[in-house]
C-alpha cells in the first residue's frame, strides 16, 4: 500500500511539473492585450493609457520615458481624426513595429516605447526622447594637449562617437543585456581582423553567465567578469577618453560600454598600461618617455618611500648620512610616539585629507585639501606628534602617488603603502623587501583573459618594451602589443 501511495504521488507531482511547464510557455508565448499589460504595470502612476474611440485603439506608454514631441508626431496627430480604416493604413508604416509577444511588449514598454492596441493587435513605436547630458570634456582624465571631448552616460551617444571616428565597417558591436531586474544594456565593441576573436567569444561568455540583480557602471561590471576578483590590482582598465578607447581598439583590444556609466572598459592590460596617458603620444616621444618614467620613479615613491622611513628610524641609522642623523634625532626628540605608529598615523590624516576633499563640493575641497594638509601637518610637528621629515616623506608619498594616470591603479599602490609600512616597523629593511616581493610574485600571478599580467617582462617580450617603460617614436611601433595575440602584428609602415 505504501508503494502504491508513493508512486501515485510521483505520477501526480510529474503531471504538475509537466502542467507548469505548459504554463511556462504559453505565457512566454502569450499574446499581448490591453488587460495584460496594465496588469504587469498595475501601482505605476508613470504609466499613460490614451484611448481613441473612433478608431477603437488604446494607446499605453509610460510618461516619463516619453518626449513630447515624439507624442505629438507619432501618436496625438496621426490618431486624433483617423477613423478605423485610416488607422490600420497608419500601422502599416515602418515605425510601427507589430508583435506577438506579451513579454516583448511590455520590454519595448520598459525601454520608452508605446504600445498600441488595435483589433486584437499590437504595435510598438519609439516615442522615447534622449535623456542625458552632452559631449563634455572628462573631469577625472585631464589633458595639456589633444582631444578634450569625453563619454557620456548615454551609450547610444558613447557608440555614436566611436562610428564618427572610426569609420570602418570592420568596427563591430555586440549587444547584451545583464541583471536579473534592471535589464542593463552592455556592448561590446571591436575591430574584425585585428582583434583576437578567442579573446572576444570569451568576454562574451562571461558576461553572459552574470547572475546580478543590476549593474549600474563598467568598474562594477569588470569586477564580475576579472580572472582575480581579490586581487587588490585592476585587470580590465576603464577610461572616459574616446582617444585612448581608440587607439586600444586599433591596437587589438576589445572595449566595452554600459548604459548609464561614462566610462568604457578595455582589455586585454597588463600592469604598465596603467601607467599610460594619452599625453605620451601628443608630446614629443623623448618629452613623453620622460614623463612616462617619472610615472615608474613616482610609483616606487609612493610604495617605499615612508616605509623605508620607518626602516632605518627603526632599525637601520648606520643608514643616515652624520650631517642628517642630528637634523633627524633633534625633530625626533619631542616625538612620543615609536616610527611605526608615528607613520600611520600621518599617512591616514592624509588620506582622510584626499577623501574628504574628493567628497566635498569642488571649491570648497581644494580649499580643505591645501589648508587641512598645512594646518594639521604644522601643527602637528609643532606639538610634537610627528617630526618634520616624516611630514615631507609623507608629502613626497601623496604627491607621487597623484603622477599615476589611472585613479583605481593610484588608490591600490596606497593601499598597499600601508602593507609596506607595517612590515618595515616590524623587520626592517628585510620586511620592506619581503613586501615587494611578494607583491612582484602577486603580480605574476595575475592573468587577464588568459595573458600574464606583468607582459612584457613576464614572458620577457623585447618588441613591446618600445612602448611600455618608454614611449618610442611612431617609426618604431610596427607591430601591435603581444598581449592581443593578433594574427595582424602589422600596425605601422612608415619609413625612418
Amino acid at each position: 500500500m505504501g508503494f502504491m501511495q508513493k508512486l501515485s504521488q510521483f505520477l501526480f507531482t510529474q503531471d504538475h511539473a509537466t502542467e507548469r511547464e505548459t504554463v511556462k510557455t504559453e505565457i512566454k508565448n502569450e499574446r499581448p492585450t490591453l488587460e495584460h499589460t496594465l496588469d504587469q504595470f498595475q501601482n505605476c502612476f508613470d504609466l499613460v493609457q490614451r484611448t481613441y474611440p473612433e478608431c477603437q485603439i488604446h494607446i499605453v506608454y509610460l510618461t516619463f520615458l516619453a518626449g513630447a514631441d515624439q507624442i505629438m508626431r507619432e501618436i496625438i496627430l496621426p490618431f486624433s481624426d483617423a477613423g478605423e480604416e485610416e488607422a490600420a493604413k497608419i500601422l502599416k508604416r515602418s515605425q510601427y513595429t507589430l508583435v506577438t509577444d506579451s513579454k516583448e511588449c511590455i520590454k519595448g514598454i520598459l525601454g520608452g516605447k508605446a504600445a498600441i492596441f488595435f483589433q486584437e493587435q499590437t504595435y510598438l513605436v519609439d516615442i522615447s526622447e534622449p535623456v542625458g547630458r552632452t559631449i563634455s570634456q572628462s573631469e577625472t582624465e585631464s589633458v595639456i594637449s589633444g582631444p578634450h571631448d569625453g563619454f557620456v552616460e548615454n551609450i547610444s551617444q558613447n557608440i555614436g562617437v566611436l562610428r564618427k571616428k572610426i569609420k570602418s565597417s570592420h568596427l563591430k558591436i555586440i549587444r547584451f543585456e545583464v541583471g536579473e531586474i534592471a535589464k542593463t544594456e552592455v556592448v561590446l565593441a571591436y575591430i574584425d581582423r585585428i582583434a583576437n576573436q578567442g579573446l572576444v567569444d570569451e568576454l562574451a561568455r562571461r558576461i553572459e553567465n552574470i547572475e546580478f540583480d543590476a549593474i549600474t557602471d563598467s568598474n562594477m561590471l569588470v569586477q564580475l567578469i576579472e580572472e582575480n576578483p581579490n586581487s587588490i590590482f585592476p585587470q580590465f582598465m576603464t577610461t572616459e577618453r574616446p582617444d585612448s578607447i581608440i587607439s586600444k581598439l586599433i591596437g587589438g583590444r576589445i572595449i566595452g560600454f554600459v548604459d548609464g556609466s561614462p566610462a568604457a572598459f578595455c582589455c586585454p592590460n597588463n600592469f604598465f598600461d596603467f601607467f599610460s596617458s594619452a599625453d605620451d603620444y601628443y608630446q614629443r616621444w623623448l618629452l613623453g618617455s620622460a614623463l612616462r618614467v617619472l610615472r615608474f620613479i613616482g610609483f616606487l615613491i609612493t610604495i617605499g618611500f615612508t616605509g623605508f622611513y620607518v626602516s632605518v628610524t627603526t632599525f637601520h641609522y648606520e643608514m643616515i648620512p652624520h650631517t642628517m642623523l642630528l637634523n633627524l634625532t633633534e625633530s625626533r626628540a619631542k616625538v612620543p610616539f615609536p616610527p611605526l605608529l608615528e607613520a600611520l598615523l600621518m599617512e591616514t590624516t592624509s588620506e582622510l585629507l584626499r577623501e574628504a576633499g574628493a567628497r566635498l563640493p569642488t571649491k570648497i575641497g581644494q580649499t580643505i585639501g591645501i589648508v587641512g594638509g598645512i594646518v594639521i601637518g604644522q601643527a602637528a610637528v609643532q606639538a610634537g606628534f610627528t617630526s618634520n621629515i616624516l611630514i615631507i616623506a609623507v608629502a613626497t608619498s601623496a604627491i607621487a602617488s597623484f603622477v599615476i594616470p589611472s585613479y583605481i591603479m593610484s588608490a591600490s599602490i596606497r593601499l598597499i603603502r600601508f602593507g609596506l609600512i607595517i612590515l618595515a616597523g616590524v623587520l626592517g629593511n628585510l620586511g620592506l623587501i619581503m613586501g615587494i616581493g611578494l607583491v612582484i610574485i602577486h603580480l605574476a600571478g595575475i592573468r587577464n583573459l588568459g595573458t600574464s599580467y606583468l607582459t612584457p617582462l613576464a614572458p620577457m617580450n623585447f618588441s613591446d618594451l618600445l612602448d611600455t617603460f618608454i614611449r618610442g617614436p611612431f617609426w618604431g611601433l610596427r607591430k601591435r602589443p603581444s598581449i592581443v595575440k593578433t594574427e595582424n602584428q602589422s600596425t605601422n609602415k612608415m619609413r625612418k
